[in-house]
């Protein structure tokens, strides 16, 4: 049993060792920064969605909010007219009763849709603190990113370097120029040798020559001494 597990957690061990060298941070920081992006760009369209949301609110408030002046101005025209005599009282003031219950169901949607912007408003302006913390955020991880790939080529150089050097044969270089110098020495101790010799030989050669020449200065001298008295140049002993 106890075999099983070793067996299984060197299984483990290496297949996350495996799953390590597949993992490139890099590529994974890209992937995550398109992954911000496309969440980004989805966030940019809701709150595109939102603010148009917001915007048509307001405007439909404002158009009841006028709808509603509209209904009081003419319930005031329908009083007036009554009050001059171009309409009876009774009819008039009947039609600006239902003026006013227009003025008040416009007040009213109005109240309504002004309540639904401002909310609709709160949501974009919290998803635009949203989107700006991610536009942040993505411009961070790019920036780091590019630091990122600048350290990771700095260090595939560093691992080169040092791989190379930990693969030169330091005690073998240093042997073979151990072994050159031996032989420096060797060919430097052959030369001064053979040129000691060189010295004696050429003494020695000069010790003959010179004496041969002493020789040769007797000899001449002799007969040059027996030619003069032949020639009768010496007197006679």
């Amino acid at each position: 049993m106890k075999l099983f597990q070793r067996i299984f957690k060197m299984a483990q061990s290496e297949a996350h060792s495996i799953a390590d060298k597949l993992e490139d941070p890099i590529k994974l920081t890209e992937q995550g920064i398109r992954d911000l992006k496309n969440d980004l760009s989805q966030a940019m369209q809701s709150l595109a969605q939102v603010k148009a949301t917001a915007i048509r609110l307001k405007k439909d408030a404002d158009d009841q909010l006028k709808m509603s002046a509209d209904y009081e101005r003419k319930a005031m025209m329908l009083l007036q007219k009554a009050q001059s005599g171009g309409i009876d009282m009774s009819e008039a003031e009947s039609l600006a009763t239902e003026a006013l219950n227009k003025k008040s169901e416009a007040d009213n949607r109005a109240k309504s849709l002004q309540t639904d912007h401002e909310n609709q408003q709160q949501m974009s302006d919290q998803l635009n603190s949203k989107v700006q913390k991610l536009k942040n955020s993505i411009s961070k991880y790019e920036n780091e990113l590019v630091t990122l790939r600048a350290r990771a080529r700095t260090a595939e150089s560093m691992k080169k370097i040092n791989k190379q050097l930990s693969n030169v044969d330091s005690n073998g270089t240093i042997a073979m120029l151990e072994k050159m110098k031996d032989k420096v020495q060797e060919e430097e101790s052959l030369a001064e040798a053979y040129g000691e010799i060189s010295d004696s030989t050429a003494s020695t050669d000069e010790k003959i020559n010179k004496a041969l020449e002493g020789s040769a200065s007797a000899e001449a001298s002799d007969s040059l001494l027996e030619l003069k008295k032949k020639m009768g140049m010496l007197p006679s002993a």
